[in-house]
């Protein structure tokens, strides 16, 4: 084994430990990357030829944390890792969004990429080092790419910024991205912030760009030592040149008019088509087949061509607006009545139908991964349906698309929305997107806004947000930073940066750069364009709904919440659950229990008010302390010849004693009471220590005239006093469970 091995120490001490040569040696590149006890397999396959009829890039990036790695079985029937979580998902997406811009654009052999977490501990989070260990694979591979890169998590935590906090440390951070770079530049950033300013967030950026040019210097020392730094050799383009000549000749001029007719999005589509259609008309028939990659990828340059030098010699757009103009903005709340809450957000030819749901603790969405475990009280979904850009072709439930762009409006919300004890709710936002013309996940962030107010949820602060995009020229150096970007914009520009938040800073954001040498005053000036449009975007949402509503929806099931404390859980619960079943099965509620700290939580959970409200009363009436002097209805459970037994809270019984049932001699107890009586006693005694209780029938009843008070003699251990006419041996037969010398029988409480 040729067995190679790095290490790298970050800001804060650190130690990444990069290896190769050990295991997964078949593959074409593959390395080690160990952080503590975290450890991840990185492996690169590429195949060697492109296939006939392919002219992108088919590079596919998978992520995977084996249940193995911290020592867990996977759950569910089968026992074992089964189709990728949303989690593994978005650490994919990451990771290709990185790696994707840096492959020779004529090199379209399939590229494979497996990142596979082995081993884990508890504070490491790996998915800051899946970038560094695919990069770290392709470097020491002879594929093709114009790397390294490495990607890393920042977070401000008390001021201060640190790269790839544990998660521990990561609980008190206000701003948490994953920035992904070469040497020289950025190209991604993902993440959440706790209303940071523009300036904050580029000083992050460039933090963890200081980190990550550690990390691409050791991959290069690396692909050196193995002779890797000279990458194989490839022909996957077959090009004709007098074809590229003629057809920039024929179609530029008619692409660059198209660009400027203002046509809406198919409109312009059908355009285009019809131009490339006619230049192919010019090519004899018999040449056409073998020559239709060509005319396609050729094509396709001229049209992207034509726009850009439209947008960065005129400052004009597809659609005629001006580079910080934003699209004409309708909004619409309450729209569906069965809801909980709902609105329709329509920017341009893009719209977003958002609905909220809210729903018990029950309903919280339950994490069970490798190295998490938890609920999250509020969630979002998207949905892309096919029609949304009039495509004719079934829906095949969700993609990785769907679960990256509803991630991003779930983080530009989850700031905003109140959780714990604030709102007693879960809360599900939903986004359909009914059209796309670019920006669908923004649409989904103000969509989603509207209808949380729409329902009621008291949101700390309305939140918007925007796509921003870029044009530039390296040649002149003239760009041009697009406000609310189409699509069109975004798939031939050269950046698409999302950015969200309130008027009071960014709650989210999402860069993809797709060129090299972005300076960070291009950034600037883009995050403060940006900051523009979202308060104008914002400014047209509140003209619909400027705060939550005061109260929620009719059909809304409502909730009552208490606490108590964490001693009566039990009592609450019961046996196997017994006592709170049977609650809900009488009242028609949901009740939920959480422990916090020395309290619990009691969520009531119900669609009419009288139903809550009895089951409020049951709860109460276990979690109540009885108090002396007070005065209670009860029912008699039992009958002693010394007296009667009374229940008068559930589980709390207490004597009667015969001498406290009425002012005149009682000879037969059975005589005044029977079993199942309801009576009105007062509490002359409780014992909290041992929960014995002195009731007394007598003293809610007005007293004969000239009636005096015996007095009463000293207590005699566990009997307590003898009362005037009391015999010793007047306590009866021992009940079962009493032992001698008790006044009475225990009981439970």
């Amino acid at each position: 084994m040729n067995i190679v091995k790095k290490t790298v120490t970050l800001g804060d001490g650190k130690l990444i430990e990069i290896e190769t040569g050990k295991l997964a040696k078949q593959a074409d590149g593959s390395v080690v990357v160990k952080v503590g006890d975290t450890m991840l397999l990185a492996t690169v396959c590429a195949a060697k030829d492109a296939k006939d009829d392919v002219d992108f890039m088919p590079l596919s990036v998978e992520y995977k944390e084996k249940y193995y790695a911290a020592g867990r079985y996977p759950g569910g029937f089968l026992k074992r890792e089964g189709r990728a979580s949303d989690s593994e998902i978005l650490v994919a997406r990451l990771v290709d969004r990185a790696l994707r811009p840096l492959f020779p654009d004529d090199f379209h052999a399939e590229v494979f990429v497996n990142v596979v977490l082995i081993s884990a501990d508890k504070e490491t989070q790996p998915d800051c080092y899946a970038g560094l260990a695919a990069s770290a694979a392709l470097a020491v591979s002879d594929i093709p790419w114009n790397g390294p890169i490495s990607e890393v998590r920042v977070a401000r935590i008390n001021g201060q910024f640190c790269v790839n906090p544990t998660f521990e440390e990561l609980k008190n951070a206000d701003i948490d991205m994953m920035v992904a770079a070469t040497m020289e530049n950025i190209m991604m950033v993902e993440g959440e912030l706790n209303e940071v300013s523009e300036a904050d967030m580029l000083e992050a950026i460039k933090f963890a760009h200081a980190e990550i040019k550690k990390q691409c210097a050791v991959q290069l020392e690396m692909a050196k030592e193995l002779g890797k730094d000279v990458k194989r050799t490839y022909c996957h383009e077959e090009n004709d040149e007098d074809l590229r000549k003629a057809l920039r000749e024929f179609c530029y001029d008619k692409c660059y008019a198209a660009a400027k007719s203002r046509l809406p999005k198919h409109e312009r589509e059908d355009a285009f088509s019809a131009i490339k259609e006619a230049f192919i008309e010019t090519i004899p028939e018999e040449e056409r087949d073998a020559k239709t990659m060509m005319i396609n990828r050729y094509y396709s340059a001229v049209e992207k061509e034509a726009m850009r030098r439209m947008i960065i010699d005129e400052g004009q757009r597809l659609d005629g607006r001006g580079t910080t103009q934003i699209r004409p903005i309708w909004c619409e709340v309450g729209y569906l009545p069965g809801a909980h809450g709902s609105a329709i957000f329509t920017r341009g030819e893009t719209q977003s139908l958002a609905t909220v749901t809210l729903g018990t603790k029950l309903d919280m969405k339950e994490l069970d991964e490798v190295l998490v475990q938890e609920t999250q009280q509020f969630v979002l979904h998207y949905n892309f349906p096919p029609y949304a850009t009039g495509e004719a072709k079934p829906q095949r439930g969700v993609g990785r698309r769907e679960i990256g762009h509803g991630n991003l409006a779930w983080r530009a919300l989850k700031p905003m929305v109140p959780i714990g004890e604030e709102n007693p709710y879960a809360v599900r936002v939903v986004s359909d997107i009914l059209e796309s013309n670019g920006s669908s996940s923004m649409a989904s962030v103000c969509g989603g806004c509207l209808a949380l107010m729409d329902s009621g949820v008291k949101l700390k602060k309305p939140v918007s947000g925007i796509a921003m995009g870029l044009i530039s020229d390296e040649k002149t150096g003239k760009f041009a930073i697009l406000s609310d970007i189409l699509g069109d914009e975004d798939h031939l520009g050269d950046m698409d940066f999302k950015v969200t938040g309130t008027p009071d800073g960014i709650t989210a954001t999402q860069m993809d750069i797709k060129v090299d040498g972005l300076p960070y005053e291009v950034l600037a000036a883009a995050l403060q364009q940006a900051k523009e449009g979202r308060a104008h975007i914002l400014g047209e949402m509140l003209k619909t709904i400027d705060k939550p509503r005061e109260d929620y929806r009719p059909n809304v099931p409502r909730i009552i919440q208490i606490t108590i404390p964490n001693e009566f859980i039990g009592a609450v619960i019961g046996k196997g659950g017994e006592t709170i079943q049977g609650i809900q099965k009488e009242t028609g509620c949901t009740i939920t229990i959480t422990e916090v700290a020395d309290k619990g939580i009691i969520d009531i959970f119900g669609m009419d008010k009288e139903s809550m409200d009895a089951a409020l009363a049951r709860i109460n009436a276990i979690t109540a302390v009885p108090e002396a002097g007070e005065t209670y209805h009860g029912r008699v459970t039992s009958i002693q010849e010394f007296g009667a037994f009374v229940e008068i809270l559930p589980g709390k019984e207490g004597l009667l004693h015969v001498s406290e049932l009425d002012y005149k001699r009682v000879e037969n107890v059975e005589d005044v009471l029977k079993v199942g009586d309801e009576l009105d006693v007062k509490l002359l005694e409780y014992d909290a220590k041992n929960g014995k209780m002195r009731l007394s029938r007598r003293a809610l009843m007005e007293a004969p005239e000239g009636w005096v008070e015996p007095e009463r003699r000293a207590p005699r251990g566990d009997r307590g006093p003898r009362r005037e006419g009391e015999r010793r041996g007047d306590r009866g037969p021992r009940r079962e469970g009493e032992r001698r010398g008790d006044r009475g029988p225990r009981h439970r409480d």
